[in-house]
């Protein structure tokens, strides 16, 4: 399986369901084949895509790989999933769609934890300890998102647990 014909098969079917494609991993394990799609979107709220989204457009790949010459008779194990938390953020929409969460940012001189304010296509915003501090992407070597327990509900932010 050639992954840039799948690519022309995928994508295409991503769209419509407001979701991109982020990667494509072709693994051959005997003689079948792994596709780990990674996909991404604004989804509803322009904070990623839903669940209900990716089942939906799963099926609709599935459905489209099953009949394109570029899958053949290669049998074939589709995983998709979204980006998930661990991922680094590296492109704008990254930051945008992760607003409100907390992120660890990995600077030449420093590091800084704050929560994501605003991003644009030149930097991000966060709130460092109640201050915020604009940041230039070229200025970021490595961002994440931090894995909060009990992440603040948009708009409770400050109030008390």
């Amino acid at each position: 399986m050639q992954e840039a014909k799948l690519v022309a098969v995928i994508e295409p079917i991503l769209a419509q369901h407001g979701l991109e494609l982020d990667s494509l991993d072709v693994t051959r394990m005997g003689k079948r084949s792994v596709l780990r799609l990674t996909v991404d979107g604004d989804g509803p709220q322009g904070r990623g895509p839903l669940l209900d989204d990716i089942a939906a457009a799963s099926s609709a790949v599935s459905a489209a790989l099953d009949e394109d010459p570029a899958v053949g008779d290669h049998p074939y194990t589709l995983e998709v999933s979204s980006r998930g938390v661990g991922k680094p953020l590296t492109e704008p929409k990254h930051f945008r769609r992760n607003a409100t969460r907390l992120v660890k940012l990995w600077l030449a001189d420093a590091e800084l934890t704050g929560r994501i304010t605003d991003a644009d296509d030149d930097g991000v915003t966060v709130d460092v300890d109640g201050a915020e501090r604009t940041v230039p992407f070229a200025d970021i070597n490595k961002a994440v998102v931090q894995v909060e327990m009990n992440r603040p509900v948009d708009g409770d932010e400050d109030e008390e647990n």
